[in-house]
């Protein structure tokens, strides 16, 4: 059912795309406006800085995306995306060493930033009734009697306005429609922020050919966990250290932290990853070509509009994306958290009768429901750092506590998950945001596994082995229980 001529999409990054594929079957055209000019192949642009650093698609996000454009998957992965296990493909370091390989559920499709818009894009521009306006500045924002009617924007030839049936707000962090709406005479929103200092910084790299790498190198991914170490160590034991692999034989490393300055130039980052905890991230390096300079970003606070608290919502307007919740991109949620509101506005779409104030309300009531789940993930982290400043910031007996609990309380699930399937399965749909911390840490069947595992470790009767040298090359072998007998992994 049509519900309207025009909607109209304030950006043309992800969450934009994937709201102008949900808005498609029910209005006669949409149009998406956007500042830059859109590459036609995977390139880096101005509007999204944070491309030039590693992007996880979580699975929660694939399943949102596939919904609204089918076949996406199938397409990222034909234009160079990386379909791996984690759990076989990576390399991780957490604890006091690495950790086995074995065998999971969990898929996960590696690609760049710029890659997953470009095939993104090619889906929207296949949609009919949508066109996308490149190179325009969105200027303001039209409401009558409470109810947004259009959009004024600058272009080439001067200034235009479009009337509007329906608006969705898809302009990331630095959005004024917050701004417009209370110049139009709403309330301003509360706005609930925590930022805790995290910086990182990243370079490409062009691997060596697969027939040119060490026979040791059987992993596709490499990651590091920062230290759980309390004595005095170097700065770059408490990074998190990503060797991430993307499309074309290609790999970003990045290095990141709470509140610890990082290495800008490409000398500093050189020497700063040889003091990581583990030599091999700069041994892959050494044997790898650089492909870019040195990409460093601060903007990475957290921070949620609560527009779902105005006591009269604007109608015919939506927000999705970082223009409503924004988090700390080390947590990987934003593009699978706004794929998932521009699904959820779809679903909404599909069974409404007007897009009134009604309307509005409960899309909010929805998205804040959907929102909470990474917005509680952020919070369990962030507000154990001492450096975290915002309305969000725990007072100091919960801070310590957090920081005291949440490291233990972390690698009990992961050593848990690597010899419980139950627990491995829920740890995989919390990180994939596909189920809350709060319901997996009150399910009787984890909270067993994890006592369970607990006592196991006390009497040191592990089923999997873990904290291998981090000095050395991480194991090979696969200690996934088959026959109860572990085996070796071919290398490649």
């Amino acid at each position: 059912m049509r519900l309207g001529k025009t909607a109209v999409v304030l950006g043309g990054s992800v969450a934009g795309l994937c709201t102008a594929g949900a808005l498609a079957p029910y209005f006669d055209r949409v149009l998406v406006l956007e500042r830059d000019e859109l590459p036609a192949e995977a390139e880096h642009r101005r509007g999204v800085p944070q491309s030039k650093h590693p992007h996880f698609l979580l699975n929660s996000g694939r399943r949102a995306i596939g919904t609204l454009f089918p076949g996406f998957e199938d397409d990222l992965i034909a234009a160079g995306g990386l379909h791996l296990m984690p759990s076989m493909d990576a390399a991780y370091l957490d604890g006091k060493g690495w950790s086995a390989r074995k065998r999971s559920a969990m898929t996960m499709i590696y690609g760049s930033r710029i890659l997953i818009e470009r095939v993104l894009r090619d889906k929207v521009r296949g949609l009919p009734g949508v066109v996308i306006r490149e190179g325009v500045s969105v200027s303001g924002l039209t409401t009558r009697a409470g109810v947004a009617t259009g959009v004024g924007f600058s272009a080439r030839d001067g200034e235009e306005h479009v009337d509007a049936d329906f608006v969705v707000d898809a302009m990331g962090r630095g959005s004024s429609v917050g701004a417009w709406l209370v110049a139009a005479g709403w309330p301003e929103p509360e706005v609930r922020t925590l930022d805790a200092k995290v910086t990182y910084t990243s370079r490409w790299y062009d691997l060596p050919s697969p027939e040119e790498r060490p026979p040791s190198w059987w992993w596709r991914h490499l990651v590091i966990m920062p230290t759980p170490d309390k004595g005095a160590h170097p700065d770059e034991h408490e990074f998190l250290v990503n060797f991430f692999p993307i499309e074309g034989n290609r790999v970003i490393a990045c290095m990141g932290s709470w509140g610890i300055e990082m290495p800008r130039t490409t000398e500093a980052f050189v020497e700063s990853a040889r003091r990581v905890r583990a030599p091999l991230f700069a041994a892959a390096m050494d044997r790898s070509t650089p492909a870019s300079e040195v990409h460093l970003t601060r903007s990475t606070g957290n921070k949620w509009r609560r527009y779902d608290r105005l006591r009269t919502p604007p109608e015919r307007l939506a927000f999705v994306g970082d223009s409503i919740c924004a988090f700390n991109p080390f947590y990987a949620q934003g593009i699978s958290s706004a794929a998932g509101s521009a699904l959820l506005l779809r679903k909404h779409l599909a069974r409404a009768g007007r897009l009134d104030t009604e309307f509005s309300a409960r899309f909010l009531a929805a998205q804040r429901k959907l929102l909470n789940v990474p917005w509680s993930l952020a919070m369990a982290r962030d507000q154990g750092y001492a450096c975290a400043v915002g309305t969000e910031k725990a007072g100091e007996w919960k801070r310590r506590l957090l920081s005291a609990v949440s490291g233990p309380a972390f690698r009990l699930i992961v050593g848990a998950a690597r010899e419980d399937d139950v627990v491995d399965e829920h740890f995989a749909k919390v990180f994939n945001l596909d189920e809350s911390l709060g319901d997996m840490m009150t399910n009787p069947r984890v909270i067993a596994g994890l006592l369970r595992y607990r006592i196991r470790a006390a009497l040191g009767r592990h089923r999997v082995p873990f904290d291998f040298d981090a000095r050395a090359e991480p194991p090979v072998t696969d200690y996934s229980p088959e026959g109860g007998a572990a085996k070796p992994a071919v290398s490649r």
